[in-house]
């Protein structure tokens, strides 16, 4: 089918970083057992949308934006949903369009497009209903010069993760940020830190797309732990490390020099993958929940659009990818009970908790304070993610991913700082004031 572009008028451009760098799509993802769709771009945009008729298609602009790939691309998909079409509209507006299957359709008061921030949108097909017309009605083309364009309305960004209420970017926060990163200009960073008790955040390159190196273990942990809840997996079954399964390499973890055959607990398989970031135990695990595929199509429906294994560990590569973003939101569904039960929940913060490697955001931190967190290693990359507690019972956010010259070990230093400085204005006492009587 013929497919041309609609010529609209440009709304307005909401970016978080500069008001004149445009936006790039990252992904787009849709889940056709739940008729959802996932936009992510790597700064904040404010989408516009209208449906057109016959076929039903819902048009999706992003002003501000360009693709990652200016070919028009297309995606069949077959079922209610024929075909995802994306491609530009101008050098400035990225164009999604969903086309309905013939005989199908959707009215505006049943479609829900909002954001959980200003770089991931959801667009969900609450009722996609068979068209009250006969089969010979539904073939009829409209000849019109002109379609009619019914407009949809955008949701407001009230949650992050649709769980922790928004509140405002810290923007003095930011600047200080600005200034440090300033400073490590060789180093390419993104960060997004989330407190719990406000809704404000600090955002910077957060939906940016990364190596995940082993920060790649803290879903997967989590995966494990909804497997135990399901009663599909018990901590104390015994797993067998297979040769395929060994990653032998420097940094790798303990397992490797374990012969073929040595039998362990998914506890202490579970525990070495997180604590020592153990590469061939993180294998045995992503083979006992059955594989990367089944894993990414889990971590997809939590709504981590950019968290993907293509590849076992240890991934020297950097195939397997994560944004901050992706981290902060598994950490926000967490610790919202939206994943786990209690129990697990419990575990899986107890195993993070004893994570070894306190190099990275555990250095910032003040006396008292307590994380569940992930770090991750590779020669061009760090990252740590996860979840702080301060003495005071304030709870905040964090998720950070820093390329770097291979080896540098300065990287470090910066998220320890990053960590330091975050810390220091959340722990900072609320300001009272009060009236003389």
């Amino acid at each position: 089918m013929r497919f041309s572009f609609l010529l609209v008028s440009v709304a307005s451009i909401l970016l978080l970083s500069s008001p004149v760098k445009a936006a790039r799509l990252q992904s787009w993802y849709f889940d056709p057992v739940q008729n959802q769709l996932d936009i992510t771009t790597d700064s904040g945009v404010q989408p516009k949308a209208f449906l057109i008729n016959n076929p039903t298609r819902l048009v999706i602009d992003l002003p501000g934006t360009t693709n990652l790939d200016d070919n028009t691309v297309r995606k069949t998909l077959g079922s209610a949903v024929r075909e995802i079409r994306l491609g530009q509209v101008d050098s400035q507006t990225t164009r999604l369009v969903v086309e309905l299957a013939p005989g199908y359709t959707v009215s505006p008061e049943k479609l829900l497009i909002q954001g959980d921030s200003s770089s991931h949108w959801i667009v969900k097909f609450s009722s996609i209903e068979r068209a009250a017309l006969s089969d010979s009605q539904v073939k009829v083309i409209d000849t019109k010069s002109e379609e009619e364009q019914i407009p949809v309305q955008i949701g407001n960004i009230s949650t992050f993760a649709g769980v922790v209420p928004l509140g405002k970017e810290l923007l003095q926060l930011n600047s200080q940020l600005k200034t440090l990163i300033a400073r490590y200009s060789f180093l390419s960073p993104g960060i997004f830190f989330l407190d719990l008790d406000t809704g404000n955040y600090l955002d910077f390159n957060g939906e940016k797309v990364f190596p995940a190196a082993s920060t790649i273990k803290f879903p997967i942990l989590v995966a494990l732990f909804q497997e135990v809840d399901a009663g599909r997996v018990k901590l104390n079954e015994t797993l067998v490390l297979r040769r395929d399964l060994k990653a032998e390499a420097e940094g790798s973890g303990v397992l490797q020099y374990k012969p073929v055959g040595t039998r362990l607990s998914v506890l202490d398989t579970i525990t070495k993958m997180i604590t020592i970031s153990d590469n061939t135990a993180t294998n045995m695990i992503i083979d006992r929940l059955g594989g990367k595929a089944k894993l990414n199509q889990r971590f997809r429906s939590w709504g981590l659009q950019n968290t993907v294994i293509r590849n076992l560990l240890g991934d020297f590569k950097g195939t397997n990818t994560t944004s901050p973003k992706d981290l902060v939101r598994l950490s926000a569904l967490i610790t919202n009970n939206k994943l786990l039960s209690d129990r697990s929940r419990s575990q899986a913060l107890g195993i993070m908790r004893r994570v070894e490697n306190r190099r990275l955001l555990p250095a910032g931190l003040g006396k008292g304070a307590v994380i569940a967190h992930k770090t991750g290693t590779l020669g061009v990359l760090l990252g740590d993610a996860g979840i702080i507690e301060l003495p005071s019972g304030k709870r905040y956010l964090a998720g950070i991913l820093v390329k770097r010259p291979f080896g540098d070990t300065r990287a470090r230093v910066f998220i320890s700082q990053v960590s330091k400085l975050v810390y220091g204005y959340l722990d900072q006492p609320k300001v009272t004031s009060s009236v003389s009587q």
